[in-house]
């Protein structure tokens, strides 16, 4: 299935947390916390309200967008505002 945002809107791929602490500790999944960082995988059509392109890598607002999971992997829709920095 193909996931494709509307309007200002933007599909991110979501990272994955850290398995394990610098001390070697192992985190189980429920005690992860949310990783605010990841890959714009698709942009709405607003194109003028969307400043990142498809394959950056962006730090967004850590309670924006709805999470959906498609072919088992997570991604985030968010509004193009609700993103703070692109990564370099």
């Amino acid at each position: 299935m193909k996931v494709t945002p509307l309007a200002d809107r933007v599909l991110i791929r979501m990272e994955q947390g850290e398995a394990k602490t610098k001390g070697g500790l192992y985190i189980p999944d429920t005690a992860k916390e949310k990783t605010q960082t990841g890959i714009v995988d698709a942009i709405g059509d607003d194109k003028d309200a969307i400043t990142v392109k498809v394959g950056d890598k962006v730090m967004y607002d850590k309670y924006a967008g709805t999470t959906v999971e498609v072919d088992s992997v997570e991604y985030l829709i968010i509004k193009a505002a609700d993103i703070l920095a692109v990564l370099k």
